[in-house]
């Protein structure tokens, strides 16, 4: 099972990457083997190796994947949407998920507690979102969308604390609040972010 016969290296590897993310989702990170991923991607632990050096590796190439293909989704849905526009629709978007949408995160965040090269993954992981966030503001700031006055640093550092809570409120068993209050809440946050007496997407003429 090097390779299945008629499946590029490139194929093969996006099945051990799925096949990776499901395994750490359902058992943990610490609970899966490299057998379990081999076998799940249809694969030899050796065809597994050929393509990543470790388990370790593999886990963060299955959070850059996760997370590179949600972020591109949201500009694709509307490319023409400001910084703070986006921010306010991942934001409304963040009560909607559930305990199994952010389970891969969750999981790396609970093997990085003990597992020091799984810590130094994930601190890579976020400083890449830290980075795209802190780079966007900047140029909504740029383009007079954002407020010049707030530190770009900052905004993004509440992002992702918001964000990780996202991912542990769901797995905690708290009960659901209104989606159209939380829009609300959501929104009256955005309106902060936005240079004194702009307006937001809906109020524009």
């Amino acid at each position: 099972m090097g390779r299945i016969t008629g499946v590029s290296a490139a194929e093969t590897r996006e099945r051990l990457l799925e096949a990776g993310a499901a395994a750490f989702q359902a058992q943990g990170f610490e609970g899966t083997r490299v057998a379990d991923i081999a076998k799940g991607a249809g694969v030899s632990n050796g065809a597994l190796y050929s393509h990543f050096s470790s388990k370790t590796e593999l886990l963060a190439e299955a959070l850059r994947d996760h997370g590179s293909n949600e972020l591109a989704s949201l500009f694709l849905d509307t490319p023409d949407r400001s910084v703070v526009d986006l921010l306010v629709a991942i934001g409304e978007g963040l009560i909607q998920r559930t305990h199994d949408h952010g389970a891969l995160v969750l999981e790396a965040l609970v093997a990085a507690r003990r597992d020091g090269e799984v810590a130094t993954l994930m601190g890579g992981h976020l400083r890449e979102r830290d980075d795209w966030l802190v780079g966007l503001i900047r140029e909504g700031q740029a383009e007079g969308a954002f407020d010049p006055s707030l530190s770009p640093e900052a905004v993004s550092r509440y992002c992702l604390m918001l964000l990780m809570g996202s991912i542990l409120i769901p797995a905690a068993g708290l009960p659901p609040i209104d989606e159209g209050e939380w829009a609300t809440f959501i929104a009256r946050l955005g309106d902060a972010l936005r240079p004194a007496g702009a307006t937001t997407a809906g109020d524009a003429p």
